[in-house]
């Protein structure tokens, strides 16, 4: 073995024993040290000062306890987290989660991979995540808004516009997101708008934020297919999900040409021929907050599946597949049946969506892949645009951001792209994202020494 695997091995053990039972956070380490042997060889200078075991470590990991009382009177508990992981290249910055399946572990892999997506937009922007293991759903408005209030009274003392800027994420959107910002103002007796992004237009927020995380990654897969000489124009294309990246997702692939034939949500799927309209599945999902079966029992000739919205690939021939639901949804068998029939690129819309075994299926198969930390980074990109526009306190115009937006996507798209090749895997979108993320990074963590 030579010095350099070794050196990655051994850290990689270190990882393991350190951080034991935390699974999705050893799949992303791993999944970016398989790449790390290519900078290692021209670069063995990254081995010195322990660059990989600190990037590995976070900064700090805060849990608290979140208390609130329920409409009924009752007293709840939940915990909240947040993982500031990395602030070499600027302020933490990265979403708020609120499911019941949030964990440490889980806030630390969304955290790392924050890390190196950050990075790869060019901005001046560190990594974190937290959240908490609240369930908003079946919760009424005021019980959400004093989970919110609860959960900021404590997380307050560790933010700020120079320190750690959350968004939102699964479960925050722009209602939980004004409530925590409203508790903010409150404790703080201050209007810092800077403090947290994703926030209404009319106080402080930017437009297309809700938008620029499915639109970044329709604009991410649209770079790859020209670089076959193809388009989205004219393909069609499965989405999992229907929640705002997926529905964002939707919508610029329609305006691209493309037809979304189906959708998903944690109870099935749906398949309308016809393709997505996108109208009653914002009413379905976002208006009457229904599970998507209503959709398809409004549209005539469209059907609810119980199962994997991926089954759906054979049967009609879908070109490409945007995965916006969640970690590890497509396994090594949905791949290889997406591969069989005939998928040609496959981009990230969610954080890890794809285990490893599928990743290698794809790219073993020609697929176009592109990882979330690349593909997804549109919604972060224009988070820190709103902190830009919050510190010069202006307001962009939706297509100034958009402009902005498909521009930082090409830059990803580029840097990725380049970076492969020039470590001798040309069209390996993954091994480029992490190279080029990492590259960012340690650099700046050299930079500024032993800390």
């Amino acid at each position: 073995m030579s010095p350099h695997s070794a050196h990655i091995a051994r850290v990689y053990d270190q990882i393991i024993a350190r951080n034991p039972g935390e699974r999705e956070f050893h799949q992303a380490v791993e999944e970016v040290f398989e790449s790390l042997h290519l900078v290692l060889e021209k670069h063995p200078e990254y081995m010195d000062s322990s660059v990989l075991e600190r990037m590995c470590e976070p900064e700090r990991q805060i849990i608290f306890r979140v208390p609130w009382t329920a409409d009924d009177g009752t007293v709840h508990i939940n915990r909240g987290f947040r993982v500031q992981f990395n602030s070499a290249l600027g302020p933490y910055k990265g979403g708020l989660r609120f499911h019941p399946d949030v964990l440490l572990g889980t806030m630390k892999f969304l955290s790392f991979e924050q890390v190196f997506k950050n990075s790869l937009t060019g901005l001046p922007i560190g990594g974190g995540k937290g959240g908490s293991d609240f369930d908003p759903k079946g919760r009424s408005e005021t019980e959400i808004m004093r989970f919110c209030q609860s959960f900021m009274t404590e997380a307050y003392r560790h933010l700020g516009d120079t320190v750690d800027v959350p968004a939102g994420d699964i479960g925050v959107g722009r209602r939980e997101i004004g409530f925590l910002f409203g508790q903010h103002k409150r404790i703080t007796n201050r209007y810092e708008a800077g403090v947290i992004t994703g926030k209404g237009t009319t106080w402080g927020g930017s437009l297309l934020r809700p938008e620029a995380t499915g639109y970044g990654t329709v604009y991410f897969t649209e770079h790859m297919l020209r670089s076959r000489g193809e388009s989205v124009d004219g393909r069609r294309v499965i989405v999992s999900g229907s929640g705002n990246v997926a529905i964002h997702a939707i919508e610029k692939v329609q305006e691209l040409g493309g037809t979304v034939i189906a959708a998903s949500d944690s109870a099935g799927c749906v398949h309308d021929p016809d393709g997505i309209d996108l109208e009653l599945l914002r009413e379905v999902k976002e208006h009457r907050r229904a599970r998507i079966s209503a959709y398809a029992e409004a549209r005539p000739r469209a059907r609810h599946i119980d199962g994997a919205v991926w089954s759906l690939a054979a049967e009609e021939s879908a070109d490409i597949a945007l995965p916006c639901a969640t970690q590890n949804e497509i396994d090594g068998d949905a791949a290889r049946a997406l591969a069989e029939a005939g998928i040609r690129a496959v981009a990230e819309g969610a954080n890890m969506p794809c285990t490893p075994e599928a990743v290698d299926v794809f790219q073993e198969a020609g697929v176009l892949f592109a990882p979330g930390k690349a593909a997804n980074a549109g919604g972060v990109a224009v988070s820190a645009l709103e902190m830009q526009q919050n510190a010069s306190r202006d307001s962009w115009t939706a297509e100034y951001t958009d402009e902005r937006l498909a521009e930082t996507m090409e830059h990803i798209h580029t840097l990725c792209a380049s970076t492969a090749e020039e470590y001798g895997v040309a069209g390996d979108y993954v091994a480029g994202a992490n190279i080029a993320g990492f590259l960012r990074v340690a650099d700046a963590m050299l930079a500024q020494g032993v800390i």
